[in-house]
């Protein structure tokens, strides 16, 4: 489990940005944004992207250090614009090389946003930046333990803190 344990972090703050990413990208794509959904996609892409740093740093990757905060924060946000982008393709490629507004609306619309914009993109978006938080903004991992914990590299059971163990 604790193998797994900052991927599992990683997918639990990307349901949670998936969520408010959705809300954002649909309140503003069926409102005021309703002739520009790559625009509604972007902006509800970088609101979830701010609200991903703040999960990102403070727990799934809280673990792993190696930088400065503030070239930290670059890395992620430049990782994540290009995550924003690479989210937003097939939602552009809908619109602007297939015309799919020119050829359907209402519930239908709405599904093919959904499936090109948050699905497809996300899925996209997501495996590019994982691999990319990783190997980048967050790439070395601090000896287990670390503030609070053991600081042995190999510590036994009992030295670890509850997080570590999966305590909460």
């Amino acid at each position: 489990m604790l193998k797994h344990s900052e991927f599992i972090k990683f997918a639990i703050v990307g349901g949670t940005t998936f969520v408010v990413d959705t809300a954002v990208y649909f309140l503003l794509a069926f409102t005021i944004l309703d002739t520009k959904p790559v625009i509604a996609r972007v902006i509800s892409g970088g609101v979830a992207v701010v609200l991903s740093y703040i999960l990102n740093r403070e727990w799934a990757f809280k673990n792993r250090g190696g930088r400065e905060r503030s070239h930290e924060a670059a890395l992620f946000f430049i990782i994540s614009g290009i995550g924003v982008l690479l989210a937003s393709g097939p939602l552009w490629l809908g619109n602007n090389v297939f015309h799919m507004r020119e050829n359907i609306a209402g519930l239908e619309l709405a599904i093919v946003d959904f499936m090109l914009g948050m699905i497809i993109g996300n899925l996209l978006g997501m495996g590019f930046r994982f691999w990319a938080l990783r190997r980048f903004a967050f790439p070395d991992e601090q000896p287990r333990g670390g503030e609070g914990g053991s600081t042995d590299s190999k510590a036994a059971a009992t030295e670890l803190s509850d997080e570590e163990l999966g305590h909460a």
